[in-house]
């Protein structure tokens, strides 16, 4: 299938630059996908669209605070995010500027009041903006990254180094049930629930079960090639303990439907199913859902609105078809939908 199948226009001033006031006051687009069906409603009233037995999936994964700033021995500035760490104390990191920097070098990393933190040595460099520092702080991950860490926002969302703005996304770029930390993006879909929601929907009868896949840079990518077939998509770690599993399958067997929150949460599932139920997991999915590929598992989904061609937009097409997954994001066009992480939200049964 080619790319550009997956193109739409979007106006600028559409891309949502910051959250809607209250999580659960986004709107909501319902999306019928057997008969085209749209309704415009608020995400607080996401229940009068689920029935009792239902199970909604959630990736209860928690964001780090990867985005961070520092300065080299000559005083130049420097951005970095981080990415994962692969021993105690050395990462692996994007920077901004990498060509300048040299192996062997020492940087600086700043506290949030820009002060010095520690110190950290350049190791190696990987291509593509990435580096392996040494970090010399006896310090663990999370502890460094709350001192010198801001909220890793994708690149449409336009911030600074502002500490009052960023102890807002640190709150808002986070679901309210996040508790395994690992990505360095947040899943969006979560982002519209709030715990009064959460339990107003439970007290109806809806199932919850939580999974986990840590969020990594590479859910920005855009399919850069010709054909998405042609297209390398990034790796996550993946867990669905035996507790989780049992509740998704258990709703499957009673006729519930299974209902992903999140593009995250349906790669998860997809990745765990053995034939029409899902195993528990622990490990890495690679797996690349685009338009043609047979669902095993997620009956609905709750979602954001996708940049255009990104490997989100593709999952989210293979499970409506890619004509009515247009056509339902040019109405939200039309009607003014907010897109993308800090946007309005789309619930496809």
């Amino acid at each position: 299938m080619k790319t550009d199948k997956l193109n739409y226009h979007l106006p600028l001033e559409l891309i949502a630059q910051q959250p809607s006031c209250v999580r659960s006051d986004s709107r909501l687009l319902v999306f019928n996908r057997s008969n085209g069906d749209i309704l415009d409603s608020t995400f607080c009233k996401i229940g009068d669209f689920l029935s009792s037995g239902d199970c909604l999936v959630l990736n209860d994964t928690k964001v780090l605070q990867a985005r961070f700033f520092g300065r080299r021995g000559t005083g130049g500035k420097l951005e970095g995010l981080f990415l994962a760490e692969n021993a105690q104390g050395i990462w692996e990191v994007m920077l901004k500027g990498a060509r300048k920097v040299k192996t062997g070098e020492i940087i600086y990393l700043e506290d949030k009041a820009k002060r010095d933190f520690c110190r950290a040595e350049v190791l190696d460099k990987q291509g593509e903006g990435r580096c392996r520092l040494k970090i010399d702080s006896d310090a663990g991950l999370e502890t460094i990254l709350d001192k010198i860490g801001f909220p890793p926002l994708p690149p449409y969302i336009k911030r600074t180094d502002d500490i009052s703005q960023a102890a807002m996304d640190e709150v808002r770029y986070q679901t309210v049930y996040a508790r395994r930390p690992g990505a360095v993006a947040a899943p969006t879909a979560g982002l519209h629930f709030t715990n009064k929601l959460i339990e107003q929907l439970k007290r109806s009868g809806i199932g919850f079960s939580y999974i986990t896949l840590h969020v990594g840079t590479g859910t920005f990518k855009p399919i850069s090639t010709e054909n998405i077939e042609e297209h390398e998509i990034h790796r996550e770690h993946i867990s669905i303990d035996e507790k989780n599993a049992r509740i998704i399958n258990a709703a499957k067997e009673k006729g519930g439907r299974i209902i992903a929150v999140g593009t995250t949460s349906v790669r998860a599932l997809e990745a765990a199913a053995e034939g029409s139920r899902v195993k528990a997991v622990s490990g890495t999915t690679q797996l690349f859902i685009k338009p043609g590929y047979k669902f095993k598992i997620v009956d609905a989904m709750v979602t954001n609105f996708h940049l255009p061609k990104s490997t989100l937009l593709a999952l989210v097409a293979a499970f409506a078809g890619v004509e009515s997954i247009l056509a339902a994001y040019r109405y939200a066009i039309e009607q003014r939908y907010r897109f993308y992480s800090y946007g309005d939200a789309m619930l496809i049964v």
